[in-house]
């Protein structure tokens, strides 16, 4: 599983603070911590201004990869700033993300497609939001399209099936894991991925809603998760569920992770 670490995010008051003030060493911090508890890709937001993102966002991959020669996730829909960045990033970026409504794809799958970066792709097609799990499934359809167009491959596309709160809509969590059976029942050789925290907003005890949540996403076929790898006991859940789910060979990643005192 594809684990996109989601803190260094200028939506978090101390984040946005530390881009503002080019505080590098909270940066680096935050960096270490989540590779140390399991991340693959670092997702960088420099979301404060659009005039400013470029700037901040290129600021901010430098300082990540300063700390680690790792992979990075641009969060970001600014052309400019994917542009200043993208050439910085190490290895194979991570563009995150479009949609399929118009304006909002035109500009960025041009520049998937020349560094051969990842995508992460909103189910949200050319209606808007979606009510219904149809809706997601007709919103992918439109993305293969746009993304054939641009000879990017289905394999480099990670859809993301909007999950909105358990707090504000009960079947949240089950129209959740029907998208992902479907998407993986038609899209086998696209991935899927998820903000898993969306699922608890407003909610007490977070961490309890996101970890009983994660291993349903995965029995489902989710391959991927936008999480905050640090939370307690989060990462033991991935590995104990790839464990069950028959993902973790003789389970040998989950034997790894106790050996290195990581499911406790």
């Amino acid at each position: 599983m594809l684990i996109i670490a989601e803190r260094i995010n200028a939506t978090r008051k101390r984040i946005r603070k530390a881009i503002l003030e080019r505080d590098a060493a909270f940066v680096k911090t935050e960096t270490r911590k989540q590779l140390d508890t399991g991340a693959d890709y670092i997702d960088a937001n420099a979301g404060i201004e659009a005039g400013r993102e470029p700037d901040d966002l290129k600021w901010l991959v430098e300082t990540i990869q300063s700390e680690a020669d790792c992979a990075v996730s641009l969060d970001s829909t600014n052309t400019d700033a994917l542009k200043a960045a993208l050439p910085l990033v190490k290895g194979m970026p991570f563009v995150n993300s479009i949609t399929g409504e118009d304006g909002r794809h035109e500009s960025v799958l041009p520049l998937v497609k020349e560094y051969g970066a990842l995508l992460v792709a909103l189910t949200i097609g050319r209606a808007g939001m979606p009510t219904t799990i149809d809706e997601r499934l007709d919103a992918a359809r439109q993305i293969a399209d746009l993304v054939s167009q641009h000879d990017i491959g289905l394999d480099r596309v990670y859809y993301d099936p909007i999950i909105y709160s358990a707090a504000t809509d009960g079947n949240a969590g089950m129209m959740a894991l029907e998208t992902v059976q479907r998407l993986h029942a038609e899209f086998p050789d696209a991935h899927i991925t998820c903000g898993l925290s969306n699922i608890s907003f407003g909610l007490p005890h977070r961490n309890v809603l996101n970890r009983a949540f994660l291993p349903m996403l995965l029995s489902a076929g989710l391959d991927s998760a936008i999480i905050d790898p640090t939370e307690p006991h989060m990462m033991a859940a991935v590995f104990a569920a790839e464990a069950i789910l028959g993902r973790d060979e003789f389970c040998m990643n989950y034997i790894t992770a106790e050996r290195a005192g990581k499911l406790g």
